[in-house]
């Protein structure tokens, strides 16, 4: 038994990519997309006829509805492999915009629900701002389930959690990528792997508290660098991981044991945030203060290079 194979038998499989012509190999469960991965699909030979066909049939439209039908365009694709749910993201750079983060996470369902596709089969991803959060809280009162992204910090987890929100995305990857940058030449690769590995912990810690107070949002550790951070996560409720890195577990037979949801730990206290005791804890915080500030940047980036395609393609 491979360890994609192993992998599945203790968590939810999500594939995260925009390629949908990848997926069936993999068999995952759910898939994810975000602005960057949608916008390195639309730059491959294989997905400039989607592109261009979606762009023409709504050539008349602003330019932010026909980014939305790109979108959902992509989700329809890719629902036609996965038997699950698709994680669809709402524009980075409406982050800071509770009104219309709700706007455009309702549009994007309503195009899901007029291409036939219940809701229950999409979730709308929203950065886990302040902002974010409180925009999932009255989506989901509408029965829009979503996925709370760029999360780095345990105090978005509680935030996401008090908000009843469906789902959430910690990385792992980038939080393992700051400490590693910000330790320099003292860092130690083989010591800081597995479960000592600052991302895998945040996740464990966010699991863990979770499973303590019943709390029902799922945890899907996303952002992944290697095959160790995925097995020493096994257990979580999803792992959404990318093509790449879902070949190499494919390629390795190794056996590896169920890393979570056995021993939850030590007991942790419940707590809560309002709004200044959020943004307090976030700023105390530099790793997730900087990563998710960056990480909307990057996704703001994206998105305006997708509009810029689209553009022309429309006035062309």
């Amino acid at each position: 038994m491979n360890q994609l194979q192993q992998l599945k038998q203790h968590s939810t499989v999500v594939a995260d990519t925009g390629d949908f012509l990848q997926l069936a190999r993999f068999a995952p469960q759910d898939a994810t997309t975000n602005p960057s991965l949608i916008l390195k699909a639309v730059l491959q030979p294989d997905y400039a006829p989607l592109l261009e066909s979606t762009v023409a049939a709504h050539q008349s439209a602003s330019l932010d509805d026909i980014v939305d039908q790109v979108l959902v365009r992509f989700g329809l694709e890719i629902l036609k492999v996965v038997p699950g749910r698709v994680s669809t993201e709402v524009d980075a750079r409406l982050s800071f915009d509770r009104d219309a983060t709700v706007a455009r996470g309702r549009r994007l369902i309503a195009l899901y629900e007029q291409a036939g596709v219940a809701r229950e089969r999409v979730l709308i991803k929203v950065a886990a701002t302040w902002e974010g959060i409180q925009a999932a809280h009255e989506l989901e009162k509408d029965g829009i389930f979503c996925n709370l992204t760029l999360l780095f910090a345990f105090c978005q987890a509680v935030a996401c959690a008090d908000a009843n929100v469906r789902l959430i995305s910690p990385f792992v990857g980038r939080i393992y990528d700051w400490h590693k940058k910000s330790q320099g030449a003292a860092w130690d690769e083989a010591a800081r792997s597995l479960s000592n590995d600052p991302g895998v912990q945040s996740v464990t810690r966010i699991f863990n508290y979770y499973k303590q107070h019943g709390i029902a949002t799922q945890v899907m550790g996303a952002s992944f660098r290697n095959v160790g951070q995925i097995t020493a996560l096994s257990g979580c409720d999803l792992l959404t991981i990318s093509p790449d890195l879902l070949a190499k577990l494919e390629a390795a037979d190794a056996p590896f044991e169920r890393a979570l949801g056995g021993d939850l730990g030590a007991a942790q206290p419940a707590v809560t945030y309002d709004e200044a005791a959020f943004r307090y804890a976030l700023n105390d915080d530099a790793m997730a203060t900087e990563k998710l500030a960056e990480g909307i940047r990057g996704f703001a980036v994206d998105a305006g290079k997708l509009d810029a395609m689209i553009e022309k393609l429309r006035t062309r």
